[in-house]
């Protein structure tokens, strides 16, 4: 992951990249979950399963690239199987990719995991 981000950025920018990833998850995770948009909960249909996943992945900043891109796919299929809500998923769909180029921030799982460690070295 490190090689795809240079840096982790902290600070304002780590608390957008942050809020974009949340921007992002939420819609995700209502689009697929259907008991929180008031429908009767039936069996999910796999694009629910996935857009759940893909949007708690995104909440938690774990895997973000992949999530995000995902997602970006998820929202163009959406486009393509309900027209009527088109500028939305295209919306959405560029904010996914979006991530995908900027990456999770350092306030994000990913960061925990893949980012630059600091390691001190105390000599006597």
């Amino acid at each position: 992951m490190q090689r795809l981000f240079s840096t982790f950025p902290d600070g304002w920018p780590g608390a957008g990249l942050l809020l974009l990833r949340l921007a992002a998850a939420i819609p995700l995770v209502i689009a697929g979950s259907p008991h929180l948009r008031g429908l009767p909960s039936s069996a999910a249909t796999p694009v629910q399963v996935v857009s759940v996943v893909a949007g708690v992945f995104l909440f938690a900043g774990l895997w973000t690239p992949f999530a995000a891109a995902l997602q970006a796919v998820i929202e163009i299929w959406f486009v393509y199987s309900a027209a009527a809500e088109a500028g939305i998923h295209l919306l959405l769909a560029a904010l996914g990719i979006g991530l995908v180029m900027l990456g999770p921030g350092a306030w994000s799982v990913d960061a925990r995991l893949f980012g630059r460690k600091r390691i001190e070295i105390r000599t006597r």
